[in-house]
């Protein structure tokens, strides 16, 4: 059962579509201004898009975190400087080739932003190269299936401020050379970033990573209290473990809903009696679950919810962040952090309820990492869990008490492109999705806006500090 979408949206997001690729078109095309230092590495050249934005290219051969050699882009007094440092890498089409660098960078306030490196696939005669279709391409009608660039994403960054930059991408099929950005732009005056360590080698596919998400359409009747109401699902987790689940998702509040308790009376410390349980449930079963709760903490109470895994402990918990009026007025207090979670599949975040009514909790998610966010839900519009999954191309898994009959939230699976995959619509149903977390989806003339949406999206939260 899929999310519809308008002729209306179908026409902008077509005409967006051409402005983007107007604004992204590979920069060389744009009448670039091209040098070559006397010591750089062989093929390497220096670009800037215009002579009045360039800043100052250097190659320092004993630079990097080995000493072994860094590209330097650095900018003087004026700010808006934009340039990379470029080479051409033969390669053979419907291979898998993997881009690794690090960079280091000084005064660039957002350097998701503006610090990238980029990967762009041409055919023997120097043109972009033709995406395969069967690579999960959203095609706009009578347009060929032309690639676009990548952007391997920043990874983990060591003690000493060096970012890993890197991704692994299979080559279409008609690709002769993959042309590779070291890039700077977008400077406040005086921005600099070496890159070090760069490399561009076949490698072996990226294998399917596989995870089952799983999510429990319940609310619990009869349990009076936390205890009570944990007990109520545990033959739903038992179902999900029959269905070979990974990640199991579970209503709002779940110890507080139906049982008639104060928020104060249902709350309890966190890890505490509901992790240890649903710890133990776990690891018989050998998944992960998300339990949301009422917490308290001393003199504070939150509307929170823990992720607890196959060890059998509490891994981590987030607590919800945009209050609705009813939680305001009784006393409950904002949580202020986005974290996301490892687990053996990938990286795991929460949001709760209202927290889908803004597109905030979401996008700081992903920003942090999130694949798959969890979304413990009592009620909210369907097209907004949708919308979450679609700008930041993650796997929403929705768990809500609302009757289907209502056409409000419902309990399922979101895409990358905001599809429902699978819905829990019968009350006590458990519905699963398998997805791979490996597979990219490519936007006509976007790409894959997974990786791209990191360069182009506006400074947010802690980033405009």
């Amino acid at each position: 059962m899929g999310i519809r979408r308008s002729p209306t949206f179908q026409a902008s997001a077509v005409t967006f579509a051409f402005a983007v690729a107007w604004l992204l078109a590979p920069w060389q095309a744009l009448g670039a201004a091209w040098a070559v230092s006397d010591d750089s590495p062989d093929g390497w050249h220096a670009v800037a898009p215009r002579e009045e934005i360039r800043p100052e290219f250097s190659y320092q051969p004993n630079g990097g975190p080995d000493g072994k050699g860094a590209f330097v882009i650095r900018g003087d007094a004026r700010e808006g400087l934009v340039g990379w440092w470029t080479k051409s890498f033969p390669v053979q089409g419907g291979r898998s080739y993997r881009f690794s660098a690090v960079r280091r960078c000084e005064n660039v306030p957002t350097p998701r932003r503006s610090v990238l490196a980029r990967v762009i696939w041409q055919d023997a005669k120097g043109r972009p190269a033709m995406r395969d279709e069967a690579e999960a391409v959203t095609l706009a009608p009578g347009k060929p299936p032309t690639s676009t660039p990548e952007f391997p994403l920043d990874r983990a960054t060591d003690g000493q401020g060096w970012t890993e930059v890197s991704d692994t991408y299979r080559a279409p099929s008609n690709a002769a050379s993959a042309v590779v950005e070291l890039c700077l732009r977008w400077t406040p005056p005086h921005g600099r970033v070496e890159w070090g360590q760069v490399s561009f080698v076949e490698s072996p596919p990226l294998p399917p990573r596989l995870v089952r998400l799983a999510t429990v359409h319940f609310f619990p009747r009869g349990g009076k209290t936390p205890e009570g109401n944990r007990n109520l699902f545990v033959p739903h987790i038992e179902e999900a473990a029959r269905q070979r689940s990974d990640l199991v998702v579970l209503g709002e509040t779940m110890t507080y809903a139906g049982t008639g308790l104060t928020f104060e009376d249902a709350a309890e410390e966190v890890p505490g009696p509901s992790t240890e349980f649903f710890g133990a449930l776990a690891k018989k079963h050998d998944l992960y679950i998300v339990v949301p709760l009422v917490e308290r903490d001393g003199r504070l109470i939150y509307n929170t919810a823990a992720l607890v895994g196959p060890e059998g402990t509490m891994i981590g918990k987030y607590r919800k962040v945009t209050l609705p009026r009813g939680e305001c007025d009784k006393g409950i207090q904002p949580g202020d952090e986005y974290p996301v979670f490892p687990t053996r599949f990938g990286k795991v975040g929460i949001m709760i309820c209202y927290d889908g009514f803004f597109p905030e909790p979401a996008r700081q998610l992903a920003l942090n990492g999130a694949e798959v966010i969890a979304f413990p839900v009592w009620g909210c519009n369907p097209r907004l869990a949708a919308a979450r999954a679609i700008e930041n191309h993650v796997y929403v898994v929705s768990a809500t008490y609302t009757d289907p009959a209502m056409k409000w939230m419902v309990s399922g699976v979101y895409n990358h492109e905001g599809d429902l995959l699978v819905q829990a619509d019968k009350a006590g149903s458990v519905a699963v999705a398998e997805v791979d977390l490996n597979k990219r989806l490519h936007w006509y003339s976007l790409g894959d806006f997974q990786a791209e949406w990191r360069r182009h999206c506006p400074p947010v939260g802690a980033e405009r500090r």
